[in-house]
C-alpha cells in the first residue's frame, strides 16, 4: 500500500505560510506537522482532521488515488496483428498505381497488399511510386528498380530485396524485420526509423545514407553488414 508523507514548514519561505501556524511542543523542540496518507480507494478522512489542511490533503489524496490505479493497471503489448490477405484479383498491380494520397506520413486512399507479389527485375513500374504503409511481407522485389519510391511505414518482414535499387528511395520508419536484402543500393537514401532486426544485408551499399544517430546504433549491430557498408554507415 503506496503512502506520501506531507511536511508542512513553519518558516517565512514555506508556500503555506499563509496558513495559520499550529505547533506541537516536543519536549524543548517544535516539530514540523506532517500528514500521512494512504492510497486507499475511499480515501477516508483521518480521524483527527486539520480543517487549514484539508484542501492539501485532498490534492495529495487524488494523486495517490491516481498512482494507485495505475500502478495496478496491467501493460498490455502492442502485437501487430496483420489484416486476412486481400482477396482482390488484381491487388498485386496496385503497385504500378500506389497512394494517391499520403507518401511521407503513412496516409493511404486504399490499403496496398502486396504480400506474397512476385516484383523480380522489375526496371519500370515500381519506380517513382508511392507505396505508404503498404504490406509486403514474403514478397519479391529483387533485383527491381524502387529508385525514388516512398515506402514510409511499410511493412516489409520477410521480403526479398537482393540487388534492389533503393537509390534516392524514402525508407521511413519500413519494417525490414528477416528481410533480404543482400546487395541493396541504398544511395541517397532517407533510413530514418526503419529496422533491420534479423535482415541480410551483405554486400548492401549505404552511400550518402540519410539516417539517424539513434537508428544508426541499431542498424550497426547488424553483424551481416559488410566492412565496406560499415565504413559507408560510420559504424565504430
Amino acid at each position: 500500500m503506496a503512502s506520501l508523507s506531507v511536511s508542512v514548514s513553519h518558516n517565512g519561505n514555506s508556500p503555506l505560510r499563509h496558513l495559520p501556524a499550529k505547533r506541537h511542543r516536543f519536549g524543548s523542540q517544535y516539530s514540523p506537522l506532517r500528514i500521512s496518507l494512504s492510497a486507499r480507494r475511499d480515501c477516508s478522512e483521518p480521524k483527527q482532521s486539520f480543517s487549514h489542511l484539508t484542501e492539501l490533503k485532498g490534492v495529495a489524496c487524488g494523486i495517490l488515488a491516481a498512482w494507485a490505479v495505475t500502478a495496478a493497471s496491467p501493460v498490455i503489448a502492442a502485437n501487430l496483428r496483420l489484416p486476412p490477405l486481400s482477396t482482390e484479383p488484381n491487388r498485386c498491380e496496385r503497385a504500378y498505381v500506389g497512394n494517391t494520397i499520403g507518401q511521407a506520413n503513412g496516409v493511404y486512399d486504399k490499403p496496398i497488399d502486396l504480400r506474397f507479389c512476385d516484383y523480380s527485375n522489375d526496371q519500370s513500374n515500381l519506380k517513382g511510386k508511392s507505396l505508404a504503409a503498404a504490406l509486403m511481407s514474403d514478397a519479391k522485389f529483387d533485383g527491381a528498380d524502387m529508385s525514388e519510391v516512398v515506402m514510409s511505414k511499410a511493412y516489409a518482414v520477410g521480403a526479398s530485396f537482393k540487388g534492389t535499387n533503393f537509390s534516392n528511395a524514402v525508407l521511413d520508419r519500413v519494417n525490414f524485420g528477416k528481410a533480404n536484402l543482400q546487395g541493396a543500393l541504398f544511395k541517397n537514401t532517407v533510413l530514418s526509423g526503419s529496422t533491420f532486426e534479423k535482415a541480410e544485408l551483405q554486400d548492401a551499399v549505404f552511400e550518402d545514407t540519410i539516417i539517424g544517430y539513434i537508428d544508426l546504433q541499431k542498424l550497426c549491430t547488424n553483424t551481416t553488414i559488410s566492412p565496406e557498408g560499415r565504413v559507408e554507415l560510420g559504424c565504430r
